[in-house]
């Protein structure tokens, strides 16, 4: 599965509005409920769950909060950026702008695979930078570019 597979227009928000970690948890699992049909309380819990194990804040502004849902048949990714950066507990300690959210089938292979194209394309020189700087309408293509 390709990023572009992974992360359909609708699945990008913009200048998402959230003033913690939980609140951000919160909104993308309303999100992601929404656009697959699955309980927003359960894909909360399971990122609640997931983040208990230690923080998805891989550094660097990025964090990848990830989950296995049963009820999924195929990964789905979604792509935010912040309005502005909140704490996140990253590995680093700095606050978190860019979030990749994954969530994938309960017993798939895809979803390390999936993960690690989103962490290599989220950790690529000047991806993060350019997200960053990218207007609007270009945000899918800028994270999209390049990456296979």
């Amino acid at each position: 599965m390709t990023l572009d597979e992974l992360i359909p227009p609708p699945h990008v928000l913009d200048r998402l509005h959230a003033p913690d970690k939980a609140s951000l948890l919160a909104a993308l699992a309303r999100a992601a409920g929404e656009a697959l049909g699955l309980p927003p309380t359960d894909i909360a819990a399971a990122l609640a769950a997931r983040e208990a194990l230690g923080s998805t804040g891989t550094g660097e502004g990025i964090a990848v909060p990830h989950a296995r849902m049963a009820a999924l048949a195929a990964p789905a990714g979604f792509f935010a950026r912040l309005d502005r950066p909140i704490a996140f507990d990253a590995v680093d300690g700095r606050p978190v702008d860019l979030v990749f959210l994954l969530l994938s089938p309960a017993a798939d292979g895809a979803h390390l695979r999936a993960l690690a194209a989103v962490s290599r394309r989220l950790r690529a020189p000047g991806v993060a930078e350019a997200l960053r700087g990218a207007a609007p309408a270009s945000l899918r293509a800028e994270l999209l570019e390049g990456a296979a």
